[in-house]
């Protein structure tokens, strides 16, 4: 009886399976290490209003404005030769100062007005040379009318404001939603501006 102990026992199965086992040509493995693990977390659906693509400014490579769900944006019309084209070098400050904080100034240059250059390169070369900008800059589009790309017409339609003039602005919130247009009279620096951005950072 001394043999029936319950480890001779355990030992006993073992090698009586064993011989089952290779006949079969069956082996027995430990799931993998990270079959163990969670899966990682499942990212935020993207925003129906920043579902689009479009090529970027610099090397007409296309992106995705879903990159930048769950941000704050500033969308700007933007032109060269514009009397207002100076407030790049604003947007471009606030673009600096608070995208550690969740903003995103995104600029989409329009010959709309007729005062955009004609190639997409050259409009990049000036903006980063002039005014150093930085901030994502897609290629030269339309903004207004039945010509404008689906992410203006969406804009217009939310706020019921087409640009009507460059350096419109429209503020989006971090749930994708528009929540304020301005017009090009507004500075990046103005006060009222300000305090409204500040307020969706915070959110």
């Amino acid at each position: 009886m001394k043999f029936c102990t319950p480890v001779f026992i355990t030992a006993l199965l073992v090698m009586l399976s064993a011989p089952v086992l290779a006949a079969t040509g069956t082996t027995t493995t430990a799931p993998p290490p990270q079959a163990l693990q969670a899966s990682p977390a499942t990212p935020a659906s993207c925003p129906a209003l920043l579902n689009y693509t479009f090529p970027r400014l610099q090397d007409e490579k296309p992106q995705s404005l879903c990159q930048y769900a769950g941000k704050v944006l500033l969308v700007v019309n933007t032109a060269s030769y514009c009397g207002f084209t100076y407030q790049y070098k604003g947007l471009e400050a606030l673009h600096e100062h608070y995208k550690n904080k969740g903003l995103v100034v995104l600029g989409f240059p329009s010959n709309d007005f007729f005062q955009e250059k004609s190639k997409n390169k050259d409009i990049a070369d000036f903006c980063y040379n002039t005014y150093g900008v930085v901030f994502p800059m897609f290629a030269k589009t339309a903004v207004r009318g039945s010509d404008a790309n689906p992410f203006y017409q969406q804009l217009a339609k939310q706020t019921g404001h087409a640009p009507s003039w460059n350096f419109n602005k429209y503020l989006i919130d971090r749930s994708g939603h528009v929540v304020a247009y301005y017009s090009s009279m507004t500075e990046p620096s103005d006060k009222d501006f300000l305090a409204k951005l500040d307020q969706l950072l915070a959110q």
